[in-house]
């Protein structure tokens, strides 16, 4: 791992545990916005795949050690989803040409956001929630509760990833 990704994977992981910080100050604002999950999918899109899986791991997990947030029974799942994100978007920007395109980075942003929360959701149904998780419990915790989120990355995400590219930042 070179210097340069090391340290925007520790700033990425940084920004994990401070943003949703500020979030929490807004009634249920980090689950409407995800704020965890913007650095982590950054950090995929920007830096790369082993960059991003390890920042999708530690951030959860070193927040909820911090903070208490997410509280451990959403731990697992949510290490899960960005660890998946941080990953896929990562191998998606890597492995698709035409590398500053906008339409790469969404198309890498929506694969990454589809796979996490369905590795998510398998894991809460086959294994933490046997019996008892079923596809509309899974839609609207994953779809229809954080579709502010959604809308937010859809926006937010691609615009500081070109700013990044554009400083020379990015690696991927």
């Amino acid at each position: 791992m070179k210097t340069k990704n090391l340290i925007l994977t520790a700033l990425f992981i940084a920004l994990g545990l401070v943003l949703p910080m500020a979030f929490h100050a807004i009634p249920n604002g980090g689950t409407l916005f995800s704020p965890m999950h913007i650095p982590v999918l950054v950090c995929g899109l920007v830096v790369g795949p082993i960059e991003g899986l390890i920042c999708g791991i530690c951030t959860p997990v070193l927040s909820s050690l911090m903070t208490g947030m997410p509280p451990a029974p959403i731990l697992p799942g949510m290490t899960l989803e960005l660890a998946v994100y941080g990953l896929i978007s990562g191998l998606v920007m890597r492995f698709m040409k035409d590398n500053k395109s906008i339409v790469k980075i969404y198309i890498a942003l929506i694969i990454a956001m589809l796979c996490g929360r369905i590795a998510a959701g398998l894991l809460n149904a086959l294994v933490l929630n046997v019996g008892t998780y079923s596809l509309p419990v899974w839609i609207t915790a994953y779809f229809v509760r954080g579709l502010p989120g959604i809308i937010t990355h859809l926006i937010l995400i691609p615009l500081v990833v070109r700013a990044l590219q554009k400083a020379k930042l990015s690696v991927n």
